[in-house]
């Protein structure tokens, strides 16, 4: 192992030392991250494969080697780990997207206060008339992504729905929790799911501090 390599497995055995460093923080978060991914209306079967997904938004090399890796424990096959990954990869395609529409407004000089309207939907049509052949590319995929496999439907839009809050797209918030609803996801099972999307995006900032002890002492 070269000594340039920023990431390597074995940084994680100095997360210990913030224990030491900051005790009760790192013992509050450590209690966080054992009861958002417990089971409980989610199974932790699920909740581990929406932590695998958050951790492809948050890009912490860490969080994917540790999540997998429960997930694998947990029975879940390497054909539902790609799925919730392609769905993760759907939800942060879609953010960028969505975004597009401030974009458009911004272009046009829009004198819109509110930078979010449920009413800017509406110019999603003039993506496809400006790039018709990526936008029917992308919303092909989007579909593809979503739709029911090895991972339900509902199970999908859960995890839609945590990944869309850690990228922070209100618009992708707004559709996917309808879209959960209408499969008959419970307010105690979308709670859940924000909080294993809390805990991750929260733990990935913790995961990199072994990069930052690394630098401390260098």
């Amino acid at each position: 192992m070269s000594n340039e390599s920023l990431y390597q497995k074995s940084y994680i055995r100095r997360l210990p030392e913030l224990g030491k460093l900051a005790p009760d923080t790192f013992k509050a978060f450590i209690e966080f991250d054992k009861q958002a991914l417990a089971d409980g209306a989610i199974t932790k079967k699920v909740k581990e494969l929406i932590a695998v997904a958050v951790a492809h938004v948050t890009g912490c090399p860490y969080c994917i080697d540790i999540h997998v890796s429960n997930a694998r424990s947990l029975e879940a096959s390497k054909e539902e780990v790609a799925e919730a990954i392609m769905v993760a990869t759907a939800l942060k395609a879609g953010s960028a997207i969505a975004h597009g529409l401030n974009a458009l407004n911004a272009f046009d000089e829009s004198d819109q206060e509110d930078l979010y309207q449920r009413a800017n939907i509406s110019r999603f049509k003039e993506f496809k008339e400006l790039n018709p052949e990526a936008f029917s590319a992308f919303n092909k995929f989007d579909m593809e992504a979503m739709k029911p496999g090895l991972i339900s439907r509902k199970d999908k839009e859960l995890i839609a729905v945590a990944v869309a809050h850690v990228t922070g797209c209100a618009y992708c918030i707004e559709i996917h929790t309808k879209g959960a609803k209408k499969l008959g996801v419970t307010l105690e099972e979308l709670a859940e799911a924000i909080f294993v999307a809390t805990a991750l995006k929260a733990g990935s900032a913790l995961a990199h501090s072994v990069n930052a002890l690394n630098a401390y002492d260098n």
